[in-house]
């Protein structure tokens, strides 16, 4: 989940050999070396760029950076969640639509539409504020031709529901409190899950309440608030099942709630109702994640889900804890979904992952905190990746220069935007504000 405490990005400590004479291509050599408990910027690559990237003195992929391009910026300084949190999309009619949160990052802020929006038509090099409601198109185009997205409802205040008897309470690293209950001992308006779905040919969207069938499912109150939270991403499988990978993971488990782990639903009604698949369990890694067995209630969090060519399910999991380095972890399914590989770290922190499958094969990943990564992965199933390509430059891990929250859409078989927030940008008066950016890379594997 959001956090207001700074998470760091983790990433392997790699440097990077530069060499560039005459008028011959940048190029960068990968280290092996790594340390899952030092952060250390990756490759500085802030402006327009271009190179070859190698592995072994091996060329692995040609890279092009383009220039970033600004599409808003604060015009006073703003507090946490504001100018943060970017998503990009395609709309219905085929204009990019780039959206920021414009609210406080808390639970009393669900459900509330306060973004800010604008929409490019020439594939993102500029930008214009058309106002109105945002134009539809964001969520998971499925085979009817229906788009769904999930929908997060207004937080409820405990003082007016009548709820169960509790299963169990923790507390967690910043300051909250967690009270669970069975998901189906719940009234019903607290069950399944609530989705938005924008019927083909209709210009509105249309709240459902969908069932979801997980008898040990289990949903729980952010301090005094109840929050119906099923954060993940959704895929269309090869069957034209749907497919998602969520957190809160929580379910009662030998009479226990463990951490959050991520769990995997399916739906082959085109998403009116979700049967469970599987879930990836919060099981650390101490050797390489010294602070994973503390974190009592948010174990794994804003797991990255993509479909890779092969049919292989890739899955990229936050840590959340408040300790020191959160690192991040991966695992892969094979038999799509039901069960997964011993979660592996293979960063020293890091938020919100989002992955794509570009048509050439390559995977991207994005992730944040310090400033912006973004890495590449072929050939491998996600197991082996890039040195991270910097796309803001920051003096240590408390150095706060992006929320770190990216977002990835396609715009060819061998490229794709970027888009992330910079809390450093100067304006035309040299004064130091939020801005949102985007950015179009190209890599092709040699």
């Amino acid at each position: 989940m959001k956090k207001k405490c700074l998470f760091l990005v983790g990433f392997v400590c790699q440097c990077w050999a530069f060499t560039a004479q005459h008028f011959s291509p940048t190029v960068w050599e990968e280290r092996k070396n790594a340390s899952f408990t030092v952060i250390a910027p990756g490759i500085p690559a802030y402006e327009k760029t271009a190179g070859i990237y190698k592995r072994d003195g091996n060329e692995k992929y040609q890279i092009k950076l383009g220039e970033p391009v600004v599409v808003t910026v604060a015009e006073k300084p703003v507090g946490w969640g504001f100018y943060q949190f970017p998503k990009i999309y395609r709309s219905t009619d085929g204009a990019l639509v780039a959206v920021w949160a414009m609210h406080t990052d808390h639970a009393e802020s669900y459900g509330k539409d306060s973004d800010g929006f604008a929409v490019s038509k020439d594939g993102g090099k500029t930008w214009t504020f058309p106002g109105g409601p945002k134009p539809p198109g964001d969520g998971l185009l499925l085979p009817n031709g229906d788009i769904i997205r999930n929908y997060t409802p207004p937080a409820l205040d405990t003082a007016s529901l009548k709820l169960p008897q509790k299963i169990a309470t923790k507390a967690e690293n910043y300051g909250r409190t967690f009270s669970y209950y069975k998901m189906d001992q719940l009234p019903e308006n607290l069950q399944g899950v609530y989705l938005n779905r924008l019927k083909k040919g209709q210009k509105e969207w249309t709240l459902e309440h969908s069932q979801l069938l997980d008898p040990t499912a289990v949903r729980y109150t952010d301090n005094k608030l109840f929050t119906l939270v099923w954060w993940g991403d959704m895929k269309v499988e090869s069957t034209n099942d749907i497919v998602t990978g969520i957190y809160p993971g929580l379910s009662l488990e030998n009479g226990t709630v463990p951490p959050s782990g991520v769990l995997f639903y399916r739906s082959s009604d085109l998403g009116k109702t979700w049967k469970a698949v599987g879930k990836i369990p919060y099981v650390p890694d101490v050797t390489q994640d010294p602070n994973g067995n503390k974190r009592l209630a948010l174990g794994f969090t804003e797991p990255a889900f993509e479909i890779l060519a092969d049919g292989s399910y890739l899955c990229v999991l936050r840590t959340s804890d408040g300790l020191g380095n959160s690192p991040m972890y991966l695992s892969r399914s094979v038999d799509k979904g039901a069960t997964w590989s011993q979660p592996k770290v293979f960063t020293s922190s890091g938020v919100l992952p989002h992955l794509l499958q570009l048509k050439n094969g390559v995977t991207v990943l994005a992730s944040g905190r310090p400033g912006m990564q973004v890495r590449f992965s072929n050939g491998s199933n996600g197991l082996q990746w890039t040195d991270a390509f910097e796309m803001l430059p920051f003096t240590d891990q408390k150095d706060a220069v992006s929320c770190g929250y990216p977002d990835l859409i396609a715009t060819g078989p061998d490229k794709f935007l970027l888009i992330y927030s910079d809390f450093k940008y100067k304006n035309a008066q040299g004064e130091t504000r939020k801005a949102i950016k985007v950015r179009e890379i190209t890599v092709t594997p040699r």
